[in-house]
């Protein structure tokens, strides 16, 4: 959510500088023309560098959840597991006991 409001902030920034740039730019207009066009490509390579880094950090949390769920579903198998045997230790050993809870 930072991420999207830094990109906002950006986005705005860059748009009221580049206005202004325009309105007291001190070059030609084909010069002024070819600095917007130069600078609208760098903003399109932030923007696609960006959208890259995003892409990368939601694959790796992705990732780090489908690792953490598998740990736990593992971790639960072997609680269950544990128990089973527990209980079938505690009705071999005691029969009587047992049925009696």
């Amino acid at each position: 959510m930072a991420e999207e409001n830094k990109f906002a902030y950006f986005a705005f920034g860059f748009g009221l500088g580049l206005a202004i740039g325009v309105l007291f730019a001190p070059k030609s207009g084909e010069e002024t023309r070819q600095y917007i066009r130069a600078k609208a490509g760098e903003g399109r390579e932030f923007v696609k560098r960006r959208a890259e880094e995003i892409r990368e950090s939601a694959g790796d949390a992705v990732e780090r959840g489908k690792s953490a769920l598998t740990r736990q579903r593992e971790q639960l198998g072997a609680a269950i597991e544990a128990g089973r045997q527990a209980y079938r230790e505690a009705v071999a050993s005691d029969p009587a006991g047992a049925s009696e809870s």
